[in-house]
């Protein structure tokens, strides 16, 4: 969206920050407890809500225990959470964030600009904190008041609030991290308890936003999709959160579950290191592997037709999305013949390491082997448990699967996995231009050089990043019929269950 929306949607309180939903029939009732099943691996558990979630339920548990700053609208990309408005500088530097009235911790105490400050300082002093603070250093973050927080940017950043959804979850001040597993957030449920993985919430009668139906919400883990899936089929649970296309497919026919389904949900791409040393370093390896993807067999094969063809550019369902591109296609004898001219070792089989985090991943890497060796490319490919993937080859692998659980902005994937200095550059990615393309696109409110930034800034991506994007998968729930108001928004959307309510 554009800075002109941005600002625009800086009012607070519109409808557009409170949880959009289908289904939804009648006056919503109070009470009861949402059984919600997601995704995890005990390996990877983790209580702190500025560390690495790549458990779905870990992320989903710390979503309503804690606010971030902003949040995705069903209208805008970005509305208020627990900053209640914002503005900027004239130079868009400078940028001012007021806490919502009334915003307190789960034990009564009220948020004060210096518990945000805190937090955000916290957050910037992690291991990715560049890019999930993209301009910002510690330093340039300072409360005014009680009620105010101000962050200076190193450089202009007319998207600067965009960047703040997800994960600026905000804690008390000087929380210690041995106390994090009890540490009270500010979020429409507060914990209950925590075992192993699985949860119970219970509604904050305190919070500051809209109003909170259930009594409480139970989390289970799952470590796998099927296992999830068969567990809502029995009546074990009444939410399978992200189950993915094969549970989708068996519960259509079941009239008492609902398959809420939304389109262009999550990607799954496969990364290929591009710093020196890497056999993808080069980038007509880069483009040959791209070339090799047969995008409409693994959207129909992994996705079982739930999913779209992609086009190696993250963040599709952005407005400014670059539709115009030329669509790649598989072309086995331009593939060959690329890496004949980058001198590539076809007499070496590369380990191309995946997961089964989520439904599709590992499947997804298995089948594009298959098509690689059409191209006379070897590659094996290696299964990894979750906590291991994500300590030792996420953003240092050669060769490995991703996935990221939001779509709607072409920025918020460059500022985080893109941008030579981005702490979550997956692909080691370097690319001076890539980096000018999107200071230009960030630095101006103008809507016609945003546009030709934001064309410039995909087509390098498209050309040249370490990124083959080949689909989308939709994003798939199943419930049962009682539950009502469910999100449909992507990504982080998804996880704000605090409207749902049981019929």
């Amino acid at each position: 969206m554009s800075v002109a929306g941005l600002l625009a949607a800086c009012s607070g309180g519109s409808d557009d920050s409170k949880p959009a939903g289908p289904g939804g029939a009648g006056k919503p009732r109070t009470g009861g407890t949402l059984r919600v099943g997601a995704l995890g691996h005990a390996s990877a558990i983790t209580r702190d809500p500025h560390g690495t979630q790549a458990n779905e339920s870990d992320y989903l548990l710390l979503a309503l225990v804690f606010d971030t700053l902003m949040i995705p609208g069903a209208k805008d990309s970005t509305v208020p959470r627990l900053a209640a408005s914002w503005e900027s500088s004239k130079d868009l530097k400078t940028w001012t964030f007021k806490i919502a009235k009334g915003a307190m911790f789960h034990d009564g105490t009220p948020v004060t600009a210096e518990d945000v400050v805190w937090s955000l300082k916290r957050l910037r002093n992690t291991p990715s904190g560049a890019a999930r603070l993209p301009g910002i250093q510690a330093k340039n973050i300072s409360a005014q008041g009680t009620d105010t927080v101000v962050l200076v940017s190193d450089y202009v950043n007319a998207d600067f609030p965009l960047m703040t959804r997800f994960t600026t979850f905000v804690m008390k001040k000087g929380t210690k991290d041995a106390d994090l597993a009890k540490a009270p957030g500010t979020g429409p449920f507060k914990l209950d308890w925590f075992r192993g993985g699985n949860a119970r919430l219970v509604r904050n009668d305190k919070w500051y936003g809209p109003d909170v139906y259930l009594d409480a919400i139970e989390v289970t883990m799952f470590e796998t999709p099927q296992a999830m899936a068969n567990a809502m089929l029995a009546g074990q649970i009444d939410l399978a959160s992200n189950a993915g296309a094969v549970a989708a497919r068996t519960a259509e026919s079941r009239k008492d579950v609902q398959v809420l389904r939304r389109p262009n949900d999550m990607a799954m791409p496969i990364v290929m290191r591009t710093a020196k040393g890497s056999p993808f370093a080069d980038e007509r390896v880069r483009e040959a592997m791209r070339l090799v993807a047969d995008r409409e067999a693994m959207v129909q094969q992994v996705l079982s037709g739930y999913g779209t063809v992609a086009n190696d550019i993250l963040g599709t369902g952005d407005p400014d999305y670059a539709k115009d591109i030329s669509q790649r296609k598989r072309d086995l004898v331009k593939a060959r013949q690329l890496l004949r001219d980058a001198g590539f070792d076809l007499s070496r089989t590369y380990e191309l390491v995946t997961t089964e985090d989520i439904s599709g991943l590992a499947d997804s890497a298995t089948l594009f082997a298959n098509q690689a060796r059409e191209a006379g490319i070897k590659i094996k490919v290696v299964k990894q448990e979750s906590g291991a993937f994500w300590e030792k080859t996420w953003k240092s692998g050669d060769f490995f699967t991703s996935y990221w659980g939001t779509n709607d902005s072409v920025i918020f994937f460059a500022s985080k996995t893109m941008v030579s200095e981005a702490g979550q550059n997956e692909a080691g990615w370097d690319d001076a231009g890539f980096d000018a393309a999107y200071r230009k696109a960030i630095s101006t409110d103008d809507k016609t050089k945003r546009a030709a930034a934001l064309k410039e800034l995909q087509q390098i991506e498209h050309d040249r990043s370490g990124y083959l994007l080949w689909g989308m998968a939709d994003g798939i729930d199943l419930a049962a019929s009682k539950v009502q108001n469910l999100p449909k928004l992507p990504g982080y959307g998804r996880v704000q269950l605090e409207g749902v309510w049981l019929r």
